[in-house]
C-alpha cells in the first residue's frame, strides 16, 4: 500500500504534468505549500520507488506506475466529488474533501460510491433526491403523500 504522502505527490505531480509536461520541484512545492528541500527528498525517493523519472536539478515525470495511481486517484477524486455535489455541497469544498477522503477511503467504500453516482446519474430527477435537499435546507420532513395515503387506508 502505498502512503497516503506518497499519493498526494503522485498526484500532484499527475496534475502538473498534465499541464505542462513535467513538473519542477517549485511547481510541486507551490502546489502543496511544502519547502523546496522536502519536495526534492520526495523526488529522490519516488524515483528510488519506481514512481518518477528524475533527475537531480531537473523536471519529473511518472513512470507507467506512478501513472496507474495517479489515474486510480484522479478517478477516485471524481467520484466522490461527484457524490457530494449530489448531496447538495459546494463545488469547491466537495473537491477539497474528495482530496482528502479519496487517500483514505476502502476499496469497498469505494465501489458503492462509484455505483451509488453511476445509479443517480442513470435516473432523471429521483424525487427521493429532491426530498432529501429539501429536508437539509430547512429541517423538515415530510411524509411521502404514498406513504401517507396508506396509513389513512389502513386506519379504515
Amino acid at each position: 500500500m502505498v502512503a497516503i504522502r506518497t499519493e498526494q505527490y503522485i498526484e500532484t505531480i499527475y496534475e502538473i504534468v498534465n499541464t505542462k509536461g513535467y513538473a519542477r520541484v517549485k511547481d510541486v512545492s507551490q502546489f502543496l505549500g511544502v519547502g523546496l528541500s522536502a519536495v526534492s527528498e520526495m523526488f529522490k525517493k519516488l524515483g528510488e520507488e519506481g514512481y518518477v523519472n528524475y533527475e537531480k536539478y531537473g523536471g519529473v515525470t511518472l513512470t507507467d506506475k506512478g501513472e496507474q495511481i495517479a489515474i486510480k486517484l484522479s478517478e477516485k477524486h471524481k467520484v466522490l466529488r461527484e457524490f457530494f455535489i449530489i448531496l447538495g455541497i459546494d463545488e469547491e469544498v466537495a473537491d477539497v474533501d474528495a482530496c482528502e477522503i479519496e487517500h483514505v477511503v476502502t476499496h469497498e467504500t469505494m465501489d458503492r460510491f462509484t455505483k451509488f453516482v453511476d445509479f443517480i446519474h442513470r435516473q432523471e430527477n429521483p424525487l427521493w433526491l429532491k426530498r432529501f435537499k429539501e429536508y437539509y435546507e430547512n429541517g423538515e420532513f415530510k411524509e411521502c403523500p404514498r406513504t401517507i395515503k396508506k396509513d389513512k387506508d389502513r386506519k379504515h
